[in-house]
């Protein structure tokens, strides 16, 4: 990590390969049915494992992505690698078509037990043909099925484009909340980055908008301030709200405790008590996943005054996360440098996500790991277009003379092994 960085990382992320069993319209990593991509080695992420492990100390959560990772044939082992390193939590970022299909897959990822972050944009065709060029709905249905019977917990991560899906994020919330499988729902506006739609950069889905979107569409349920920004990265990244299922409703924690005044405790005092830091830190952080929740249960020192049944329903909480990510338009280096979401590469580096996918750095890997030069992406905007042309990866880039496409060797890091 840069030794400018101010926060250190609460999510490392490995992307284990570059090949999908999608070509998504939208996909920030330009994932695909290509020939130049690359896949990693059980050596390669050992390493990577080990170098976050060294980073971090107590790692809290690696997500292995892709492309698919779900299709890497040591995706079962890598798993497996995390844990044994000590990784509190290890999740599986997929889009689900082989949970919903493959027996055996399913039986070791039941022994392996990661937590899986599963792709769900919504209930209609046109959403699924628009963000993903297939009609998957009888897929998310199955694997989301097939979860709950293996007992696999899930978050749903749902991006949201604008004149997309807006119209169904309430109905995604409601889905998860009544599904025995769905913990939690991350919503995600669209990111400019790699492979997308065209777009305008002074119209564009915020956290704001999702989060009014949600107020307005489950008015019953949520307030605006029933989210609050998670504080250990920049208050305008990520917001989230927990809440307890209640029969078929649901009451925000914000409703039960003080969320802001405890949170101002953790971060004023001089001495904060190191339970209620624990607590709190593990539950409003980028790492926090479902069970999180449980410290602040267990913690006899926080001096917060749950409700007697709330220490009894643990298994009742659910977690509405709304994140988004920097791309070219939004870069914002003072938010960069409290990015606690990490892209781990093989040559030990940890490169904060946004930066990964906004400045170059993901394409120069993906060269350096398979071998193919990769043109730099460009956002595919409006004002842009008459320069923009395809790349192989169903991104866009712009013609450049040679001189101007000479890379800066100091910006490539260590060889990639």
């Amino acid at each position: 990590m840069c030794p400018e960085h101010k926060q250190h990382a609460c999510l490392g992320i490995i992307e284990v390969n570059s090949s999908c069993n999608l070509d998504c319209p939208i996909c920030f990593a330009g994932s695909g049915h290509q020939p130049d991509g690359f896949s990693l080695t059980r050596e390669q992420v050992a390493r990577m494992l080990d170098a976050f492990a060294a980073a971090e100390g107590e790692p809290e959560v690696v997500q292995f992505s892709g492309g698919e990772p779900s299709i890497h044939p040591d995706i079962v082992d890598f798993i497996e690698m995390a844990k044994a390193r000590g990784v509190r939590a290890v999740m599986l970022n997929t889009n689900g078509i082989r949970i919903a299909r493959d027996d055996a897959f399913l039986a070791e990822l039941a022994r392996v037990r990661p937590h899986i972050y599963l792709q769900f944009d919504g209930f209609d065709e046109a959403t699924h043909l628009a963000l993903r060029g297939r009609d998957l709905r009888a897929d998310k249905q199955r694997a989301l099925d097939r979860c709950a019977e293996a007992g696999l917990t899930v978050t749903l991560v749902t991006t949201v484009e604008r004149g997309i899906n807006e119209h169904e994020l309430g109905a995604i919330v409601r889905f998860g909340v009544g599904h025995p499988a769905v913990m939690s729902v991350a919503f995600q506006p669209v990111t400019h980055s790699g492979r997308h739609r065209v777009f305008d950069p002074l119209v564009r889905l915020t956290n704001a908008d999702v989060t009014r979107l949600l107020t307005e569409q489950l008015p019953e349920w949520f307030r605006k301030s029933d989210f609050v920004p998670v504080p250990c990265c920049f208050p305008t990244f990520r917001t989230m709200s927990y809440a307890l299922v209640d029969g078929d409703g649901l009451i925000p924690l914000t409703r039960l405790v003080d969320v802001d005044e405890y949170l101002d405790y953790v971060s004023n005092r001089m001495l904060p008590d190191p339970g209620v830091r624990v607590a709190l830190e593990r539950m409003f952080s980028a790492s926090a996943m479902p069970g999180a929740e449980r410290a602040l249960i267990a913690c006899e020192s926080c001096g917060i005054d749950l409700p007697p049944a709330l220490k009894d329903l643990w298994r009742h909480f659910f977690l509405v996360v709304v994140q988004d990510f920097q791309d070219a338009y939004t870069l914002n280096v003072r938010q960069l440098m409290k990015c606690c979401v990490t892209e781990i590469v093989p040559d030990g580096r940890l490169i904060p996500f946004c930066a990964y996918n906004s400045v170059g750095y993901r394409e120069q890997v993906r060269a350096q790991l398979s071998g193919v030069p990769v043109s730099a992406a460009v956002p595919n905007a409006i004002g842009l277009s008459p320069l923009l042309r395809d790349t192989p990866q169903g991104t866009k880039t712009v013609e450049v003379s040679a001189a101007s496409d000479t890379l800066d060797a100091r910006n490539l890091g260590r060889r990639l092994r």
